[in-house]
């Protein structure tokens, strides 16, 4: 492994155009330096001055990359290839006009210019003409734009696909198995999880292909290419108009005063999806009647203010769906109090809904910042007064996802493994998907950062549930022996082949698997998330049924961070963030964010990211797969151990006292050995069921049977 990993970061270094270019003129010299003395009678002296030219040569290159270094004489340094090529050219054609009509002119042997072209057409015969040609070819490689090499690098990765397609169809396609060589392979593959993914192509391949052309690749130490951010699409801003801003906070106003309440607008913080509306209590003012008798005889009256009270937050709450219908709006949310501030938020839905493209998230200085500290940086929206809200997956440390179909809930789960996707290789990162419903995560079926092709089926799914946590179990035993305490200590200052990745677990759907198997679920995922944070392994658990029978406490209670798109009432609310709100969220990536630090749950608009920005990101990492990797295949693996079964499987200390009893007593019963040994109901049984199948005691029949 590392010998490959230093062969990945060499080649990475050496298909830079700047050093493979140098690489030929030494590889030029050196053949000259070879071959110059057999096919030159009086080769020294001769060999020692055209050395020398091309020496200085490859000197001036490297002052000329300097150069370019400090961004001084931009234009030597922009084309430094051409000019060092036109001066190879120049040197042969010198020679080829030596080798037709020599010692004439200043061509003649007493000249440095007679001196160099003989020297280079010195030879006899085709020798000489081959050694031109040879310079011709070298001054032409090096003058050829950037461009054109770009062209025959597409074209020649056009032949290698086609190649490999070919190849694929004519040799048999491997069958991944969890890492060990099996003996016999099956002889079908399984439908439901494909051991061979075709990387799309078409429009969206041309796409990418043109991305990396155009920029710079980022290579890793493992000999990875990250992802260009230009792979996605541009943001598009969707911008409302001031005056109906201005009309609204109007409405407000003028809805509250109309129920007595004294409320002015003092801020508007527009969102992408809704308008935030900071409403300022006013007083509530009590005034005493006085009459008093005029100069002339009459009575007048006046007010005089004897009181003056703050209005009170619940008058305004409780006319949430006044202001609604004032608004002519279908719902409205009231924050009260804003964090942070001494006012009300009203967060009333813009009338043209704008979406958060996650290209135009993770270029903000704000997730740049969370991007430097940690490898799980992800990008999650914008709030209700546009600000952008990033998150780290490594500090949540899990995630728990709900809301109703159509909600924008998989959308979600798409933005956070592409935004995982765009910064980390499969050195750093890898994911194990479960997706019950066959048709949201496999489209991730191509990229080399699965651990095991995405998982359809429930029983692999348990599998996959068990592995992890033997995978915690064994990472927690590295770091005892290495004395450390978490992920980060133990990658300190190791190697490449000796680090480990961060795992994680997305689940699309867990109702279905709390249906199918509710106990083993649910203590596999609480021991995950009360445990695995310090091993790198963390998990996104997404469902669109949050009741009491899927959520359950103890899962509640293990995954603090929570985010809830639009649910059909308010008790599914209470369930998933512990208070209502989410019921009268808007739906298409409207959601409700929990994070661990926070007492209250914050409005977002969802990142958004296209299905065709996904393709075009499997197809970028799809090309990087690497044939021999060994993939975990839980439909072959064995039965793995359940962790709770090691306890189960050993022999309890009272069974030899059990048995004894049931040799001394002719009828023996739960409740008796309860009694008899002090223990309790389920132990009790647990003994009862050994004894039964040892056959020391008798299995009692029926009623209604002698």
């Amino acid at each position: 492994m590392g010998n490959q990993s230093a062969v990945r970061r060499f080649s990475g270094f050496m298909v830079k155009p700047l050093v493979w270019r140098l690489i030929l003129i030494l590889v030029t010299v050196g053949l000259l330096y070879l071959f110059y003395p057999i096919l030159v009678e009086s080769g020294a002296a001769v060999l020692g001055l055209f050395g020398l030219g091309l020496v200085l040569i490859a000197i001036a290159v490297g002052v000329i990359v300097w150069l370019a270094r400090g961004r001084h004489f931009s234009l030597l340094a922009r084309w430094w290839n051409r000019f060092v090529g036109g001066a190879i050219i120049a040197i042969a054609i010198w020679g080829a006009l030596s080798f037709f009509n020599p010692g004439s002119g200043i061509l003649s042997e007493a000249t440095l210019g007679g001196k160099i072209g003989q020297s280079i057409a010195s030879a006899p015969g085709v020798v000489g003409v081959l050694r031109i040609i040879g310079l011709v070819l070298l001054g032409t490689i090096l003058i050829i734009p950037d461009e054109v090499w770009h062209a025959i690098t597409t074209v020649g990765q056009y032949c290698r696909r086609a190649f490999r397609r070919i190849w694929a169809r004519l040799r048999p396609r491997a069958v991944i198995t969890s890492g060990v060589p099996a003996e016999t392979t099956p002889a079908e593959p399984t439908p439901a999880e494909p051991s061979y993914i075709e990387v799309p192509e078409g429009e969206q391949a041309g796409q990418v292909e043109q991305v990396i052309r155009e920029h710079e690749p980022i290579i890793t130490p493992g000999g990875w290419q990250l992802t260009p951010i230009e792979i996605l699409d541009k943001p598009v801003e969707v911008e409302l108009s001031q005056d109906d801003v201005n009309k609204r906070a109007r409405l407000i106003e003028e809805a509250l005063a109309s129920y007595g309440v004294e409320a002015k607008v003092v801020q508007t913080n527009i969102g992408p999806t809704v308008t935030q509306f900071g409403a300022e209590p006013g007083w509530d003012r009590k005034y005493k009647e006085i009459r008093e008798r005029a100069r002339d005889g009459s009575i007048q009256t006046r007010l005089e203010e004897v009181s003056k009270t703050r209005v009170r937050v619940d008058r305004i709450t409780s006319l949430a769906n006044d202001l609604a219908l004032a608004l002519a709006a279908p719902s409205i949310r009231i924050e009260a109090p804003v964090p942070g501030k001494s006012m009300v938020g009203i967060e009333v839905p813009n009338s043209v809904f704008g979406a958060v493209p996650l290209r135009g998230v993770i270029e903000t200085a704000a997730f740049q910042k969370i991007k430097a500290k940690s490898k799980l940086a992800i990008a999650l929206g914008k709030g209700a007064g546009g600000e952008v809200v990033v998150g780290d997956l490594a500090k949540m440390p899990h995630l728990l996802i709900a809301g109703a179909t159509g909600s924008g809930k998989t959308v979600c789960l798409e933005s956070i493994i592409c935004c995982l996707l765009l910064h980390n290789s499969p050195d750093d990162v890898q994911f194990i998907m479960i997706d019950p419903k066959r048709v949201e995560l496999v489209v991730f079926n191509g990229i080399p950062n699965l651990v095991a092709p995405v998982v359809v089926d429930t029983d692999r799914a348990l599998k996959a549930l068990r592995w992890l946590n033997h995978e915690m179990d064994r990472r927690y035993r590295q770091f005892a022996q290495a004395g450390v305490r978490n992920i980060e200590g133990y990658n300190k200052d190791r190697s490449l082949e000796e680090t480990l990745p961060y795992l994680v677990l997305v689940i699309d759907e867990l109702a279905d698997l709390m249906m199918t198997a509710f106990d083993e679920v649910e203590r596999c995922l609480c021991r995950l998330a009360q445990l695995a944070r310090a091993t790198g392994i963390h998990l996104i658990v997404a469902t669109q049924r949050p009741s009491v029978d899927v959520i359950t406490g103890l899962i509640k209670a293990n995954f603090p961070t929570r985010i809830s798109f639009a649910v059909t009432s308010q008790i599914d609310s209470r369930t998933i963030l512990d208070t209502a709100g989410a019921e009268k969220l808007l739906g298409r990536g409207d959601m409700l964010y929990m994070p661990t630090e926070a007492a209250k749950s914050k409005r977002l608009q969802g990142a958004f990211v296209s299905y065709s920005e996904i393709e075009r990101l499997v197809y970028f990492w799809g090309n990087q797969r690497r044939p021999g990797t060994a993939l975990i295949n839980f439909g072959e693996m064995g039965e793995l151990p359940y962790f709770g079964e090691r306890a189960a499987g050993s022999a309890d200390p009272l069974l030899e006292e059990a048995r004894r009893m049931a040799k001394e007593h002719e009828h023996l019963s739960v409740s008796f050995l309860q009694r008899r040994l002090r223990i309790g109901y389920p132990r009790a049984a647990r003994l009862m069921d050994t004894l039964q199948q040892e056959g020391s005691v008798r299995t009692p029949p029926p009623k209604g049977e002698s």
